[in-house]
């Protein structure tokens, strides 16, 4: 008898469809690739679509690297209106008389939203209030007080549509920017407000939407290695004899790992370790004395 088949592992760039919630993705892919071992790096709002990074088996261990990756989308910012969600899914619940938006007015208002800036979370969202999260709050009706949370936006570029109310934008940012809170804030800074229409996620990172699968598409051999972490992590590559080492999660000093050298100076970790084929044996961090120890070893 043949043993049982390899369970998949790795990373996944997937093209998260409207209507889903990010939960709804994972259930689906892991029914797809036959693994309860699936978790994603970071939401995406119902509404939104594009990319969701997605860890499969050992994958999953790796999330922790990319949630607190930057972001960019693309947007559609529909003036006049505003909803309880700030977004399109939301019910309409004040409607502005509004003029056109001015093209220099509008971009002067945009360009007013980059840099560092501190965000209210909106009521509906999953942020955790008192160990409620605030959508369910929301639904019953309630509105509680919420700390700012500090954001950068570091591009937000609008341009118009054939619809004099209807905006396109870029958006760069960190991770934790709320877009439906630029689209209001841009409303209420032309002196009415405004709601998100559309969006779509095209970035994560160095994780792009043009290497993105759809769901139909998702399957193992989709996946990206485990390897596929050095896009945001120093690498450094190990003999055979190290790698058993590395295999059994010895404490090692950085020359073993050759991290003494100019590889050491691009951070102070934590470094992915390869083998001489390629393949992810572990991520090493530092450690006291100058020594490295394993965060975890992919064994």
């Amino acid at each position: 008898m043949s043993g049982a088949a390899t369970p998949p592992s790795g990373l996944c760039v997937v093209d998260k469809p409207t209507g889903w919630t990010s939960h709804d993705v994972v259930a689906k892919a892991r029914g797809l690739l036959g693994t309860r071992k699936v978790g994603h790096s970071g939401t995406l709002d119902p509404m939104a679509t594009g990319v969701l990074v997605l860890g499969v088996g050992r994958g999953t261990r790796l999330l922790t690297f990319l949630t607190g990756l930057p972001k960019t989308y693309r947007a559609s910012i529909r003036f006049g209106t505003e909803t309880d969600s700030l977004d399109a899914d939301g019910v309409v619940t004040v409607t502005h008389d509004m003029a056109d938006p001015d093209p220099v007015a509008l971009r002067r208002a945009a360009a007013g939203l980059t840099g560092a800036l501190h965000q209210v979370p909106p009521m509906v969202s999953a942020i955790k209030v008192g160990g409620r999260r605030l959508h369910e709050l929301a639904r019953e009706g309630k509105e509680v007080e919420r700390a700012p949370r500090p954001v950068t936006v570091t591009r937000f570029d609008v341009a118009p549509t054939s619809d004099p109310m209807l905006w396109d934008a870029v958006i760069d940012c960190s991770s934790g920017t709320y877009v439906r809170v630029l689209a209001a804030d841009l409303g209420h800074a032309l002196g009415g407000g405004a709601h998100l229409a559309a969006l779509r996620r095209t970035a994560v990172g160095p994780f792009l939407i043009d290497e993105a699968v759809s769901l139909d598409e998702l399957g193992a051999d989709a996946l990206l290695p485990t390897s596929a972490v050095t896009r945001v992590l120093p690498a450094c590559t190990v003999d055979a004899a190290v790698a058993v080492d590395v295999g059994h999660g010895k404490v090692l000093a950085t020359d073993v790992l050759g991290l003494d050298d100019d590889a050491g100076a691009r951070g102070r970790g934590p470094w992915a370790v390869l083998d001489a084929a390629g393949s992810l044996l572990a991520v090493y961090d530092t450690h006291r004395g100058g020594m490295l120890k394993p965060s975890f070893v992919l064994s």
